[in-house]
């Protein structure tokens, strides 16, 4: 199949080309030519797909052609309408971005290569210690547990109250009846943003967010999807120094990126010791 594509692929450019129009090179076979810049056979093989008709062949290789063609004619066109200075001007930041590139990409893999991402819980703790100021929540967070069932369930009012209860005995019930509940929620150790709970319970409005900020606070609501019941653990407000257990992710990216910029510091300075100690760098007095 792919060859068919190939040769249909040669038909479709020597129908669009005479060949007295173009000129062997030895990149390649060329199809289009602009001044002295060459499209060639190889350049628009990729832009075809198996399966694909004759007619949309066609029309997908006029189209790269002409927009190829285009951007050719606006560079040339700029070239002879801009000053000498802008042009240098330009080249400038084109090799300066290349070299960039190419740097940024050598360092990336080095550092992937080098790096040590693991970060111990010793050293999360240090860095939040030291820095708890800089880990005050610009959001609420609650620890909060949730199941959504039928109240005519069979049993409710006993779920309720082991949802109220929550001992490890409750748990133990809840979790295994759990496949009965329509949604739930039931590890309440972890904090959670307030604004996600009431994106995620439908029956939540932001009347109900003065609710979910009252610490050890019982809720039941009820809509046409059931009966929702919530317990309120614990709450953290605005400016309060946020857990180090939920900052955890943001540290450890903290410690990671500081070795890298260590890593990325000691590598440009042995860098240019080597080049210096093998002579292949040396500044002229």
């Amino acid at each position: 199949m792919k060859s068919l594509t190939y040769i249909f692929l040669i038909i479709i450019v020597t129908t669009l080309f005479s060949c007295s129009y173009l000129r062997k090179e030895p990149d390649g076979i060329p199809v289009a030519r602009v001044n002295d810049s060459y499209l060639y056979l190889e350049d628009i093989e990729a832009i075809l797909s198996e399966g694909i008709t004759k007619e949309d062949s066609t029309l997908r290789v006029n189209n790269f052609i002409n927009q190829w063609a285009t951007q050719k004619l606006l560079q040339s066109g700029a070239e002879i309408n801009l000053t000498l200075e802008k042009q240098e001007e330009y080249n400038k930041l084109v090799n300066q971005y290349k070299s960039d590139l190419f740097i940024k990409a050598y360092l990336e893999a080095l550092v992937k290569q080098k790096i040590d991402t693991v970060v111990t819980l010793e050293e999360s703790q240090d860095v939040y210690e030291s820095n708890k100021e800089t880990f005050k929540l610009n959001e609420e967070l609650i620890k909060f547990r949730y199941i959504n069932v039928n109240e005519n369930m069979d049993g409710f009012q006993e779920i309720k109250e082991r949802f109220k209860n929550f001992d490890n005995e409750d748990k133990k019930v809840l979790d295994s009846i759990s496949i009965q509940f329509r949604a739930y929620s039931l590890n309440d150790s972890i904090w959670i943003k307030v604004d996600q709970v009431l994106a995620n319970i439908p029956v939540l409005n932001i009347e109900s967010k003065k609710e979910l900020l009252k610490k050890s606070n019982f809720i039941q609501l009820q809509d046409s999807l059931g009966l929702y019941l919530m317990q309120i653990n614990d709450v953290l407000n605005r400016n309060e120094i946020a857990p180090i257990e939920y900052v955890i992710p943001t540290i450890k990216q903290i410690v990671i990126n500081k070795r890298k910029l260590e890593f990325i510091k000691k590598l440009e300075k042995d860098i240019t010791k080597d080049a210096i100690k093998n002579k292949q760098f040396e500044i002229f007095k």
